[in-house]
């Protein structure tokens, strides 16, 4: 068996053995960002002398939740599975999802164990949240004194430490893939634009991300203006974030959630900063060969919209009157004509009571749209498969969840048993959920093992442009040619809040 202590660059590290694996968790792989590292990057951690225990996870960063508060600012620590036997494995990097507000690596969903019994070392970590991690406020004079994209230093932090460490573990420090859903998939775009982790990957596995949600400096302000008007607060406050207690300031936060799209439909929610860590827009870099050599597997859900577009505190537009808005603060009116044409044909209304109209306005304008542009930009530095998951559940149907956002997780994981899937599959018959779940989890085991998504005999060929064969994930699976060259052209080349 391999030996539970391990030496690390950092130190020595004792695991604990579950289930037939050895896990060690809450790794610290940088210093608490407490006290005078309150929003400034990530600092790597100090080595350790003695044993250092890694028997229970970490903290979540400072995250309101269903309600409450909970986490805390001392939260950059990493967790680690593998078989109890092994060396040079394969490993897979997971970065959770939560729209960089709420999510930490120590949900049930993400424990990894699935992958670890194929063989697969699987690593997932804490990152810093919502205004302690993605709140650029460097353009006001009286935020300089904070770092941009300390999340995102959060993680760069990690994967160096993973990259340098792994093989401690039994993992190969060659052979590593990184994945995400949402906000995760979001920063897999990221991490393949930024310079300085050029090598420490080679594999990205991009679920539901959202490839454009990235601000400019000039446009994390449209949110933070409304975070200050959230807290009362002036430009002239923002010295209080050295002292104010972390969870006070996620009312502004909150403020910011419910009122983004009324002020300006169609942005995003505070994210990653376009700075000297990301100096480019993750499209840009990516076309521009960022990734050379990488490859992608990258797709989205037919109806991710669904869980963002509601009649009331929606998420993205809602209506004509605010997609016209949209358009017209970005400069693209002449360009609404064509849009509303497509997007009209889509009538029904979901038991939410939002018109399908919007709900596929959102999916692609978010997901779908800049996904196919990510493998456009990558195919010709890497090979690249895309995927759609169309599967709806009984109980999604009846919902009007439909195949929404995050639906595909529990196939990913293999955890149909776990609080997410029992919701999602509800009263399904175990053969069906048997078979989605093997399509989908084997095909993300198949691609970090082989450097291929498909299994023997399968027929998924590369991407290879708007009208190519994809994968479509379903009660039955199969491949399809699929044109969309008519939604790219419909979206053309506009940019949307990229001032």
């Amino acid at each position: 068996m391999f030996s539970k202590i391990v030496m690390t660059k950092s130190g020595k590290i004792q695991g604990v053995e579950q289930d037939g694996q050895i896990a060690y968790l809450g790794i610290p792989y940088a210093k608490p960002p407490v006290g005078s590292l309150r929003l400034k990057r990530a600092v790597p951690i100090d080595p350790w002398t003695g044993v250092y225990q890694a028997d229970k996870y970490g903290s979540a960063s400072v995250q309101f939740n269903n309600g409450n508060f909970e986490g805390s600012e001392d939260c950059l620590t990493l967790n680690i599975r593998r078989p109890t036997e092994g060396r040079n494995m394969p490993v897979l990097v997971y970065i959770h999802g939560g729209g960089y507000n709420i999510g930490k690596a120590s949900d049930k969903l993400y424990e990894g164990n699935a992958f670890v019994k194929e063989g697969i070392v699987y690593v997932a970590f804490q990152y810093r949240l919502s205004v302690w991690g993605f709140y650029d406020f460097t353009s006001y004079k009286y935020g300089r004194d904070f770092d941009s994209n300390c999340g995102i230093s959060d993680h760069i932090a990690a994967m160096k430490w993973i990259h340098e460490n792994i093989e401690a573990f039994g993992g190969d420090p060659s052979k590593i893939t990184i994945a995400g859903e949402s906000a995760g998939g979001t920063s897999t775009m990221a991490l393949m634009a930024i310079p300085e982790l050029k090598g420490t990957f080679q594999q990205v596995i991009c679920s539901s991300g959202l490839p454009n949600c990235v601000f400019s400096k000039e446009m994390a302000r449209q949110n933070i203006d409304l975070f200050l008007e959230g807290m009362n607060w002036s430009e002239e406050d923002l010295h209080k974030l050295k002292q104010v207690d972390a969870c006070d300031v996620l009312r502004g936060n909150e403020y910011v959630a419910q009122q983004h799209q009324y002020r300006n439909p169609g942005i995003f929610l505070p994210t990653v900063a376009i700075d000297d860590l990301v100096p480019e827009r993750p499209i840009e870099a990516i076309q521009n060969g960022s990734a050379e050599g990488v490859r992608l597997m990258i797709g989205t859900n037919l109806h991710e919209g669904t869980m963002f577009v509601r009649s009331e505190k929606t998420n993205f537009p809602n209506s004509w009157e605010m997609i016209e808005e949209m358009f017209r603060k970005n400069g693209h009116i002449e360009s609404l004509p064509p849009v509303k044409e497509y997007y009209s044909r889509f009538k029904d209304i979901i038991k939410s009571n939002v018109e399908m109209a919007f709900v596929n306005f959102a999916t692609d304008y978010a997901f779908q749209m800049p996904a196919i542009k990510v493998a456009e930009a990558q195919r010709s530095h890497g090979l690249v498969w895309m995927y759609r998951f169309e599967f709806i559940s009984k109980m999604a149907k009846e919902s009007g969840m439909l195949s929404a956002h995050a639906m595909d997780l529990p196939c990913a994981f293999d955890c149909a048993d776990s609080d997410f899937g029992k919701f999602m599959f509800g009263d399904e018959p175990k053969n069906i959920v048997d078979k989605i779940v093997e399509d989908v989890h084997m095909s993300w085991v198949n691609f970090i093992k082989q450097g291929k998504p498909g299994s023997e005999g399968t027929d998924w060929p590369n991407y290879e442009g708007y009208n190519s064969l994809i994968r479509i994930f379903d009660r039955e699976t199969r491949t399809v040619q699929l044109d969309r060259s008519e939604l790219m052209q419909v979206w053309s080349d506009m940019k949307f809040y990229e001032a």
